[in-house]
């Protein structure tokens, strides 16, 4: 009997030492994932809710260097072939065991994509089982950035996705409802307990997840909840009450304060995100404008026009409180472009007036803006102060914004004529950005991104070339003749990189990453 009473009192410590290690995440952002379908929606909040749940078969580690994920190696065997050897002993959060069937499932299904996954997918090539844990990648050409281009398809079951009649990717440009739209279930770190749109999302810790025994759960996360704030005061509110531990989107003009209070920690550094203004160039007329019978953003004068009317170290200062590295250049880096010249056209109101009079416009013309409200940094105060600095060239426009799950719909439906469009991520090469942001659009995927609709033959053959060259030296003299035609046509008008802010309670231990996406599981409490 008392062996019995000293056993369930040693049962009792070690559960209560075990409670008293579990830690619990309370984080807030502006927004909310737009859907839980993996493959449906190619938008940074998004994404960063599905890698909690989802995996892909190569991932960026702390630093965004490729690491190891579901694939434990991989190597070039031919000039159009990739051989991928899978991890073993790897199961869905069902229970179910990872195989080959579901990397081939996954890759196929992501080619049904609205958004550019189509692309990454389409780039990846056809997927081939040779065994249980080996994946042949025949590609469309020779592919020089292979282990980045899988790296951003996540890996679903297909037992499950066959199960719930979830085959195809979400229609989320046309608000389609699905079962995976609702629901998740992957191989992460994490698992998806319950999700309400726009009120909280739970996420518990997977206790089978391989990467436990690989090494990877370096924090003490065991539960992570998520709260969508959109009012900036109330966001940062909860921060200093500790009603929330963690805010990825503290104001910019809070952060000086932050800085000096000693119980927040603030992280900062370059996201590798680009900020773009883009314009439909492909109608004969605008969807949204009060010139009638022609478009005026065909006409490169235009654009430039309202190029030089941006005062962009104004935007720098006043919108952005700093927080920007202006940019001529639209890549999200410049880390994989060397010797890419960034310089912008200079601010030049005088010049803008005579432009738009040259093409017709003497006395201005009129347009709307469609900007999201809740995606990037102040977008929607970037969006005004632009109205504001092309008024005084005699252009006026009417802002318009919206939610970024609406706005983005609207964007895949190519119903603007003009918008803003934020561009980046982990991979840096620029042939993720020429492909599905600046090339024509096509059935492979390439350019659905391009929400300007426009075509420059001359870039586009260039960027093609770009995505199969395996010379490194040509490559780059590719990526600068692509860089100077972008400089030349103004397709779109880039604005800046963004610098992010992340602010959490001090003492909490993190690593500030370049694609501005939080890993949870190396995240330390206090």
């Amino acid at each position: 009997m008392v062996r019995w009473i000293r056993a369930i009192a040693v049962l009792a410590l070690a559960l209560a030492a075990a409670a008293a290690c579990a830690k619990t995440l309370r984080w807030s952002a502006q927004t909310d994932a737009s859907t839980q379908d993996p493959h449906a929606e190619a938008e940074l909040f998004t994404n960063i809710a599905n890698l909690m749940v989802y995996e892909p078969l190569v991932r960026y580690d702390e630093h965004l260097r490729l690491a190891p994920s579901l694939a434990t190696e991989w190597k070039s065997t031919g000039p159009r072939t990739w051989v991928f050897k899978l991890r073993h002993g790897v199961r869905f959060q069902d229970g179910t065991p990872f195989t080959a069937d579901d990397v081939v499932f996954s890759f196929e299904r992501a080619k049904t994509s609205g958004s550019s996954f189509k692309l990454y997918s389409n780039q990846a090539g056809t997927a081939r089982r040779i065994d249980d844990y080996t994946v042949e990648f025949t590609t469309p050409g020779p592919n020089p950035v292979m282990p980045s281009n899988v790296s951003n398809i996540l890996i679903m079951s297909r037992a499950w996705c066959e199960k719930n009649h979830a085959t195809k990717t979400q229609d989320f440009a046309h608000h389609e409802e699905t079962y995976s739209s609702r629901h998740a279930m992957g191989t992460g770190a994490y698992i998806l307990v319950s999700a309400e749109s726009g009120v909280k999302s739970v996420y518990r810790r997977n206790p089978d997840w391989w990467g436990i025994g690989a090494g990877l759960y370096t924090g003490n996360v065991d539960t992570v909840e998520f709260r969508p704030i959109a009012n900036p005061a109330t966001r940062m509110a909860a921060l200093k009450s500790g009603e929330t531990d963690f805010v990825l989107d503290p104001p910019v003009q809070d952060v000086p304060r932050l800085k000096g209070d000693p119980a927040v920690h603030v992280w900062e550094g370059e996201e590798n995100r680009v900020i773009l203004i883009g314009f439909d160039q492909a109608r004969d007329q605008l969807l949204y404008s009060d010139v009638k019978g022609r478009n005026p953003f065909k006409d490169r004068r235009v654009r430039i026009a309202l190029y030089q009317s941006i005062d962009i170290e104004a935007l720098k200062r006043q919108v952005m409180r700093g927080l920007a590295i202006p940019t001529g250049v639209p890549f999200p880096t410049l880390a994989d472009a060397p010797g890419v010249k960034d310089a912008r056209l200079p601010y030049d109101p005088a010049a803008a007036r005579r432009l738009l009079a040259e093409a017709g416009y003497p006395k201005g013309f009129g347009f709307t803006l469609h900007c999201p409200n809740d995606r990037y940094v102040n977008d929607e105060k970037i969006c005004i102060a632009l109205a504001g600095m092309w008024a005084k060239v005699g252009v006026r426009v009417a802002v318009e914004t919206s939610p970024k799950a609406l706005y983005f719909q609207k964007c895949e439906r190519l119903d603007v004529s003009a918008f803003m469009v934020g561009w980046g991520g982990a991979a840096t090469d620029p042939i993720f950005t020429l492909k599905p942001v600046l090339h024509g659009r096509n059935a492979q995927g390439a350019g659905d991104s391009n929400f300007g609709d426009f075509r420059i033959p001359e870039l586009d053959a260039l960027s093609d070339a770009i995505e199969t060259e395996m010379d490194a030296g040509r490559r780059q003299d590719m990526i600068r003749q692509a860089a100077a035609i972008l400089a030349r046509e103004v397709p779109v008008l880039p604005l800046h990189r963004q610098v992010i802010p992340w602010a959490t309670k001090a003492g909490i231990q993190l690593t500030h990453r370049a694609n501005n996406t939080p890993l949870f599981f190396t995240i330390r409490m206090p």
